[in-house]
């Protein structure tokens, strides 16, 4: 499915008060798709295996805010440990998506470890059920995804989401909005009141 139209489904079916986390190939184009919500969080510099782990910590914070983190498949391998904490934290309102498209997209769009010849060696969604996720849903077609995306992210957590994506295809470089120290008190005031 391609990230874009996989990226808007969840912009049309986040609620008010649900905080989105993006990073890297996942941010440039959220970015892309409108006007940013006062609980986006564009998180670009070196930030690579970060998100999940800050979702966490935002989930664990602010425990009557839904917080979906939009992870990229590369970004995931970097800090897969992170599974775990998450899985024993157990936060009932967090939600991970992985966008898989089996390359480093931001880098150049080398394939992952977890591929081999455009096939998957790493099945992401076994990863976090041994981890100890007890939602795990997997999507591979757009329509699935749109008819499901609500009641995924309605579900109790900790939920992993595994989505088949497309790579994107040309410059890919991820921009981050304005720099960070204004946006992330903005974001922590959002994310507060």
């Amino acid at each position: 499915m391609p990230l874009v139209e996989s990226l808007n489904v969840l912009r049309e079916i986040r609620g008010d008060d649900e905080a989105v986390l993006t990073v890297m190939g996942t941010a440039r184009e959220w970015m892309a798709l409108g006007e940013l919500h006062p609980l986006d969080w564009i998180y670009v510099p070196s930030s690579m295996g970060q998100a999940p782990s800050l979702g966490l910590g935002m989930a664990l914070a602010q425990p009557d805010k839904q917080i979906i983190v939009c992870n990229g498949d590369g970004c995931m391998l970097m800090n897969l440990g992170t599974l775990v904490t998450i899985a024993n934290q157990a936060p009932t309102n967090y939600t991970l998506i992985i966008f898989d498209n089996g390359i480093y997209e931001i880098t150049g769009g080398q394939p992952t470890p977890a591929t081999s010849g455009g096939s998957p060696l790493v099945d992401h969604p076994a990863l976090a059920r041994a981890a100890g996720f007890q939602q795990v849903f997997v999507f591979d077609r757009l329509d699935d995804w749109i008819e499901s995306a609500r009641d995924v992210i309605d579900a109790p957590g900790p939920t992993f989401v595994h989505l088949s994506i497309a790579p994107v295809p040309g410059a890919v470089g991820p921009r981050s909005p304005s720099p960070a120290p204004p946006r992330a008190a903005e974001f922590g005031k959002a994310l507060q009141g």
